[in-house]
C-alpha cells in the first residue's frame, strides 16, 4: 500500500516513472504520465488519464483498418494532443459521447511527426476506457477496449480529473457561439446540426447548419431603386433547395449556409444528415441582408455525439422554445411588438414562411409575423398608379427561417394602404414599412424620396400580415406556387 502511494505521488510530482507496477497480490497499477512528461519519452509505451477535448470521426485507412482521431488535454498540457487509433471495424474504435468525457489509456506510444507529437494507439497492445465527465460520480467506464484493465486506484485520478474539470472545460467557451449571438466579420465557434450538405456547380461546399435559434436581424443596405432590374434575392446559393431536401428541415430557428472551398473529411459523414458538429474558426458576414457562414484557412470541422453537453443543452433550449407559442416567434420581434399593420385573421395562429413553404398544401393561407425586405414599386407616382392601374405590387419578406416574394394584388391594393392617397402619403407608408429613416424636418411638407442608386441604412420593422399561397400552373404546382397578401392594411 505504501509502494502505491509512493508511486501516486511521483506521478502528481510530474516525474518519469514505469507505465504500470506490480503492487500487493500480484494486482496491476498503472502509472500514468502527464501528457507534457509523456512527450519527454517517445517511442516508449505509457499510460496516460486525460479528457477528450475533440472527437474526430471513424475512416477507413489506406490499408484494411479503420481509424479515429481524438484529441486530449490535462493539467500539463492545456493545448493538448492527437490520439489516432487504429482498429478491424468502426465498433472497437472508441464511442466519446461528449467532449469533456475522460479516457484511460494503456501501453500507447509518443510518436513525432514533421516537428508535432502525436499518441498512437496499438490495436494489438494498447488498450482504452471511457468515463463521464465533470457531471457524474459513476466511476465505471461506459465503454472499454476488450484487453482493457483498471486498477481500484484509477478512481482517485479519475475524481481528480473530474474537480479539474469543473474550472477548465474543454474549448474555448468565449469564442463559443449560437446563431443568436452571431457578430459580423468576427471568428468563433459555432456548435450546430448539419442539416444539408451540397456542393455548388462551382465546386464550393455549402453546409446548411441550425442550432434552434433565431440569427440577429441585419441593418440593409441595399438601394431601393434597383430593384425593377435586379429583386432581392430570396437565398445566396445559386439555385433554391429541391422540395424534397426543403421539407426535411426545421421550420424554427435559422438555418445558416456556411460556404467552404476546401474539401474536408467529415463532409462524407454530414452529408447523412445525423451529425452535430463544431466549426472552429469560422465567421460571418451579411451579403443583400442575409448572413453568410465562411470557413477559413484555419477553420476545423468536429463531430460531435448527440450525448454531447452542448448538443444537449440546445436541444433542451429548442425544446423549451417549442413549448411556448409566443418563443416560437421571432426572437428580434417578442419586445418590438408592431402597430403598423392591421390584419383580418387576428385569431388565427403564428406560421413561419418556412411553416408554410413546407406545408403539404400548395394553396393555404397564414398569418405570419415578418419584415419588409424590398418593395417594387416603393416610391411617388409609381406607388399612385398602382391604385388605378392594373398592376402588382411586390414586396420582398422575410423571417429569421425565409425569404419570400409577395404581391399584392390590384384589388386589394387600396385596401393594403387604407383608401385612395396622394403620392406623398403612400411614400410615406411605404418608408414605414421598409424601415427608411424619417427626413429632417423641412418647409415642405412632402417626404423626401432616396436618389437614384443612393444605398439607404434601413432597419424595417416587424409587422403582421395574412398570405395565401396559389398557382399559376397546374401541371407545375410546386415550381409556379406564388404568394400574395390579403386581409391587411398599413395603419396610419
Amino acid at each position: 500500500m505504501e509502494a502505491a502511494a509512493r508511486e501516486r505521488k511521483r506521478q502528481r510530482e510530474g516525474g518519469t516513472v514505469p507505465s504500470m507496477t506490480a503492487v500487493g497480490g500480484g494486482e496491476a497499477q498503472y502509472v500514468y504520465l502527464p501528457i507534457a512528461d509523456a512527450l519527454k519519452a517517445p517511442g516508449v509505451r505509457v499510460c496516460i488519464f486525460a479528457a477528450v477535448s475533440e472527437i474526430g470521426a471513424a475512416f477507413r485507412s489506406r490499408g484494411t483498418d479503420f481509424t479515429l482521431t481524438l484529441r486530449i488535454f490535462d493539467q500539463s498540457r492545456s493545448v493538448g494532443i492527437s490520439v489516432t487509433f487504429f482498429a478491424n471495424s468502426t465498433a472497437l474504435l472508441p464511442c466519446v459521447r461528449s467532449s469533456g468525457d475522460v479516457i484511460s489509456l494503456h501501453n500507447v506510444s509518443i510518436t513525432r511527426h514533421h516537428g508535432e507529437f502525436f499518441v498512437t494507439f496499438d490495436k494489438k497492445s494498447s488498450s482504452f476506457a471511457l468515463f463521464e465527465g465533470k457531471t457524474s460520480t459513476e466511476f465505471r467506464p461506459y465503454h472499454t477496449s476488450m484487453n482493457y484493465h483498471g486498477s481500484k486506484h484509477d478512481d482517485e485520478i479519475l475524481n481528480n480529473m473530474r474537480m479539474w474539470l469543473v474550472s477548465h472545460p474543454p474549448g474555448l467557451k468565449d469564442l463559443e457561439l449560437q446563431l443568436r449571438s452571431v457578430q459580423s466579420d468576427s471568428t468563433f465557434d459555432l456548435v450546430c446540426k448539419v442539416l444539408h450538405v451540397y456542393q455548388a456547380p462551382s465546386g464550393e461546399w455549402i453546409f446548411y447548419v441550425w442550432d434552434g435559434t433565431d440569427i440577429p436581424t441585419t441593418e440593409l443596405q441595399t438601394s431601393l431603386n434597383t430593384e425593377a432590374c435586379t429583386p432581392a434575392p430570396l437565398h445566396l446559393e445559386e439555385a433554391p433547395l429541391p422540395r424534397e431536401v426543403l421539407c426535411t428541415l426545421p421550420c424554427i430557428g435559422t438555418i445558416l449556409r456556411i460556404f467552404s472551398n476546401q474539401f474536408c473529411k467529415e463532409i462524407i459523414h454530414l452529408q447523412r444528415d445525423i451529425y452535430w458538429a463544431r466549426f472552429c474558426n469560422i465567421t460571418c458576414k451579411q451579403e443583400f441582408g442575409i448572413w453568410k457562414g465562411t470557413l477559413l484557412p484555419s477553420s476545423r470541422v468536429r463531430l460531435l455525439s448527440n450525448e454531447d453537453g452542448s448538443v444537449v443543452e440546445r436541444l433542451k433550449m429548442y425544446e423549451s422554445r417549442l413549448s411556448t407559442k409566443v418563443h416560437r416567434q421571432p426572437t428580434a420581434s417578442l419586445h418590438k411588438a408592431s402597430d403598423i399593420t392591421d390584419v383580418e385573421f387576428k385569431r388565427a395562429g403564428y406560421t413561419t414562411l418556412m411553416e408554410s413553404l413546407t406545408n403539404e398544401q400548395v394553396t393555404h393561407k397564414l398569418k405570419t409575423l415578418v419584415r419588409v425586405v424590398s418593395a417594387y414599386p416603393s416610391q411617388g407616382s409609381e406607388l399612385h398608379s398602382l391604385l388605378t392601374g392594373n398592376y402588382c405590387l411586390r414586396l420582398t419578406l422575410e423571417d429569421p427561417t425565409a425569404r419570400i416574394h409577395a404581391y399584392v394584388h390590384k384589388d386589394e391594393v387600396v385596401r393594403f394602404f387604407g383608401g385612395f392617397l396622394t403620392a406623398a402619403a403612400l411614400t410615406r407608408k411605404m418608408n414605414r414599412l421598409l424601415g427608411v429613416p424619417e427626413p429632417e424636418p423641412e418647409p415642405e411638407p412632402e417626404p423626401e424620396e432616396a436618389e437614384e442608386g443612393t444605398p439607404l441604412a434601413r432597419n424595417p420593422p416587424w409587422i403582421w400580415c395574412c398570405l395565401k399561397s396559389f398557382r399559376l400552373d397546374k401541371y407545375d404546382p410546386w415550381g409556379s406556387r406564388r404568394y400574395r397578401i390579403f386581409g391587411t392594411e398599413i395603419r396610419d
